[in-house]
């Protein structure tokens, strides 16, 4: 028990972890209760946060990514809704629209010649989790 506690101090020393990713990464290493009791060690220790996680991704992507793929991924990851809405809320990101024209700029920089130009545009923007509204008004006007 005292390895896998030792492993998963190790794993969270390199990067936040969820308690998913930490218990899926320690499965081949103890028995699911073993896990079960390290991982809550982990918690009332506060070594290990899914708000903290959270709080790290958002950090890390949350420039480059729209709202909807940013909780798809956190969620993905084992991230309660109520831990990915309230760490959207509190993140110091700049709007939607402004992440997506800074995202539209280095990849793009200049309005779709043709519809064809225009839907590849869309969807570079859509598959980075940009709602179609942004991505509707960003492609209508950028410097709006």
């Amino acid at each position: 028990m005292n390895e896998l506690r030792q492993k998963a101090i190790r794993l969270l020393a390199r990067r936040e972890h969820t308690r998913v990713e930490l218990a899926s990464k320690l499965s081949t290493q103890g028995t699911p209760d073993e896990i079960a009791i390290v991982l809550d060690q982990l918690q009332q220790s506060g070594l290990l946060s899914d708000v903290r996680f959270a709080e790290s991704y958002l950090r890390s992507k949350g420039s480059r990514l729209g709202a909807v793929r940013l909780r798809y991924a956190l969620r993905n990851k084992g991230v309660s809704s109520d831990a990915v809405e309230a760490s959207l809320a509190g993140a110091d990101l700049p709007s939607e629209l402004e992440r997506a024209r800074a995202l539209w700029l280095r990849k793009f920089g200049e309005l779709p010649a043709d519809s064809r130009e225009w839907v590849r545009q869309a969807r570079f923007l859509q598959t980075r989790g940009f709602s179609s509204e942004v991505i509707r008004r960003l492609l209508k006007d950028p410097a709006e």
